[in-house]
């Protein structure tokens, strides 16, 4: 029984490639109580990897996270499995805007703690106590509201490429950090503040929403779905999009844009740019912004010493790897001290200012 990947993501590319078939780019959640999450992923591989499902899933005791894509000719058989499994029967999927046939090469499907790591201990509040679920009208209504504090639940990497107007994005590396910090800066404003979030696909939000509702908010919204959905339902009603710039997913294609907004700088020379690359040099591998005339002459790496590296004949570069290890610079995601344009620190308390 075959419970792994027997390819490569280069083999597997020129499958795709000789298929010939276009293949849908999908994410969703559910937050359930799953008995035996082993078993459950089990089960997942075996009949996904079937229908030739590609992605990253993440399976515990709390529910899952996915981010997927399936050939198009095989999304009604797939949807048809999702449904038989009684917590994910009608679940709401959130389709790509834009569709990329080799967004995932591999199907992992892994065993977590969590299905984000939030840090939180579920036991001390009632994670199903959700904040109130509102589509793309709603929220558009919500953050003109001079009531209303818009806060960005994603990390600065995300968000400094695009996010909604007037939105508050804290500058944090984890989901984790962004929780307490918004709720010291906004403890006097539990009561007479509307706290609306959102996040990519609504996930973060889930869990963040009941939190803040433990934490003593009386007035918490979230955006159903995520931007994803939000982009979704304003194309198809016609209503006027409040987001600038392109919208950050984590897949090979690294972003949707959703303006023609470019309101982040290359991290080497400055210059508008909203294209996320990986160094590449494969011990370095850090994710940072790149504009066209830096990728051409640093090589598409991040320092001249990876630049170097990136030259030597690949044998060399594997014996200078040999137990190293992967580079720190690879979880730093654009805040590498040699970056000269990288997005500096700020104090969250001197950004999150509620209307008067």
């Amino acid at each position: 029984m075959q419970l792994y990947n027997n390819l490569s993501a280069k083999e597997r590319e020129q499958l795709i490639i000789d298929a010939g078939q276009d293949r849908l780019t999908i994410s969703f959640y559910k937050y359930a109580k799953i008995q035996n999450p082993e078993l459950f992923r089990n089960h997942l591989f075996i009949t996904w990897n079937e229908l030739d499902v590609l992605g990253r899933i993440y399976v515990a005791t709390e529910g899952i996270n996915a981010q997927l894509s399936v050939p198009a000719d095989n999304f009604e058989a797939f949807k048809k499995h999702l449904d038989s499994i009684e917590f994910l029967e009608n679940v709401r999927l959130n389709i790509a805007i834009e569709h990329d046939n080799f967004a995932f090469l591999k199907l992992k499907v892994k065993v977590r703690n969590k299905i984000v790591a939030d840090g939180l201990n579920d036991d001390s509040f009632d994670v199903t106590d959700k904040g109130i679920h509102v589509d793309a009208e709603k929220f558009n209504e919500l953050i003109e509201d001079p009531d209303t504090v818009l806060v960005d639940m994603r990390n600065h990497y995300e968000s400094e490429i695009g996010h909604f107007k007037n939105a508050v994005t804290p500058d944090v590396d984890t989901f984790r950090e962004s929780l307490d910090l918004i709720e010291e800066d906004l403890k006097d404003h539990k009561e007479d503040k509307k706290l609306v979030m959102y996040c990519t696909g609504g996930i973060r939000c889930e869990k963040a929403s009941a939190y803040y509702k433990h934490k003593g908010f009386k007035n918490v919204y979230q955006l159903e779905g995520g931007i994803i959905n939000y982009v979704r339902q304003i194309n198809e009603k016609g209503l006027d999009n409040k987001f600038i710039g392109k919208n950050f997913v984590f897949d090979q294609r690294r972003s949707e844009r959703i303006s023609d907004d470019v309101i982040a700088n290359c991290h080497q020379c400055g210059e508008p740019a909203d294209l996320h690359t990986n160094c590449a040099n494969e011990a370095c591998h850090l994710l940072f912004i790149q504009c066209e005339n830096c990728k051409k002459q640093m090589e598409n790496c991040c320092s001249t010493q990876c630049m170097e590296v990136n030259r030597l004949p690949i044998e060399e570069q594997k014996a200078l790897r040999r137990g190293q290890g992967n580079s720190n610079d690879i979880f730093k995601k654009g805040r590498a001290d040699h970056l000269a344009y990288k997005k500096d620190l700020r104090n969250i308390f001197d950004t999150i200012k509620p209307k008067e």
